[in-house]
């Protein structure tokens, strides 16, 4: 059983951050370890408050575990601040030397679809400068695309030119943006190097969507472990959270949790 890493905040209602994270690992039959970014007041219905965790301690859990359960891959997801993306950059640049086999995925968690804001302005200009040139895939959503390419995105139609721009910027990096805000949810893939591919999705009725970004990014992450190609792992991940959507048990008064673990029953 190999071992995967999540940095993230911490959901206490379990819909995304570590805690599903650790679920979506499960169930690709890996281990999941995780280091909490930041403590988070939330339920189905949204964001209420944020407490970030020291760089410090965040420091000093991912040298404990790297020490003791060094992983095959990473997934980044909340950050919160400046410190914590410089800490989580620092120990991405370790890895790379230690590990550089190792496999990271960065889920740019910028605001919550509640609306508020979970990374600093601040924190954005360190992960843009700093840790995004140490990754291997990021998975923006629309706005998160927009945010990082400085591209407007609202359209099917804007996706393939924003995320070409940060692709110039980021020649090694592979993008995978999500489309669960289009009509039509279809992910634009780029790989470096490669013609664009888009990666047909299904629209699927349902308030149990809360987390999509963090079942995704880390569904991905474990293809990619366990050995798919880019596109396969993509294609694999996409599969993945749309039947998690389909399976849900519909939970709480918002937008309620996906069934992370429906290829274990």
């Amino acid at each position: 059983m190999r071992t995967v890493l999540t940095i993230a905040g911490f959901d206490p209602s379990s819909g995304a951050g570590v805690t599903a994270d650790l679920m979506v690992f499960a169930a690709h039959g890996l281990f999941g370890t995780s280091a909490i970014t930041s403590l988070t007041v939330q339920s189905t219905t949204g964001v209420r408050d944020s407490q970030p965790v020291s760089p410090e301690i965040l420091r000093e859990t991912l040298d404990c575990l790297h020490e003791d359960l060094p992983p095959a891959g990473v997934k980044l997801g909340m950050l919160a601040t400046e410190g914590v993306v410089s800490t989580t950059a620092d120990y991405l640049a370790r890895l790379e030397k230690l590990s550089p086999e190792a496999t990271v995925v960065v889920d740019p968690v910028l605001r919550s679809s509640s609306g508020k804001e979970l990374l600093s302005a601040e924190g954005l200009s360190v992960l843009r400068e700093r840790l995004l040139p140490l990754a291997g895939w990021v998975t923006p959503n629309m706005d998160e695309l927009q945010l990082l390419s400085g591209r407007t995105v609202s359209r099917r139609e804007d996706v393939l030119p924003a995320a070409q721009a940060l692709a110039e910027m980021y020649p090694s990096l592979n993008i995978l943006a999500t489309g669960g805000h289009l009509d039509r949810p279809d992910d634009l893939l780029l790989i470096a190097g490669e013609e664009p591919v888009w990666i047909e999705g299904e629209l699927v009725e349902s308030r149990s969507t809360h987390g999509t970004g963090c079942a995704f990014s880390s569904a991905l992450l474990s293809r990619l472990v366990l050995g798919d190609a880019p596109e396969e792992a993509a294609r694999a991940a996409k599969r993945y959270v749309t039947e998690a959507i389909r399976r849900a048990v519909p939970l709480g008064y918002g937008h309620g949790p996906l069934n992370h673990l429906w290829p274990l029953r």
